[in-house]
């Protein structure tokens, strides 16, 4: 077969390989229960941030920018991320942007609970750590 590598997958021997197998191995589930967690406290932001926004003055247009401020960096910043997973350490870079995500987040939640959230302060903080994590999200995938 002119130089052609073939690699046997020996699943076809259990016989009752699941889609849930991989979550047999503790440190795949550690890290799909993480990104999961990760993921549902973005989409509660997200929200979180249009709830805030939607009995202000032009709701419609100022939902449709926390949106667009959520989207923008998938868009802007993936090939630098995917540049960033392939030449940096991956495990170093996420613990990193993950840590300076936790900081973002807090500093977003003080200012929420101090009363002093205005929609300008609303997405800055936010797309700047979006920014960062969509980066890493889209090099390390």
């Amino acid at each position: 077969m002119g130089g052609t590598v073939f690699v046997m997958n020996h699943s076809h021997r259990l016989g009752n390989s699941s889609t849930w197998a991989p979550l047999r191995f503790s440190v795949f589930r550690w890290l799909w229960v993480a990104s999961m967690v990760s993921n549902v406290g973005t989409y509660m932001q997200t929200v979180g941030a249009q709830w805030f926004l939607i009995n202000a003055a032009h709701a419609a247009v100022l939902v449709s920018l926390v949106q667009t401020a959520d989207m923008l960096p998938d868009v802007m910043f993936g090939i630098v991320g995917g540049v960033l997973a392939d030449t940096l350490d991956r495990r170093r870079l996420l613990v990193v942007v993950q840590t300076g995500l936790v900081v973002a987040t807090s500093a977003l939640a003080g200012i929420t609970l101090a009363g002093l959230l205005s929609p300008a302060v609303n997405h800055d903080p936010k797309r700047q750590h979006l920014s960062v994590e969509k980066m890493v999200e889209n090099g390390s995938t």
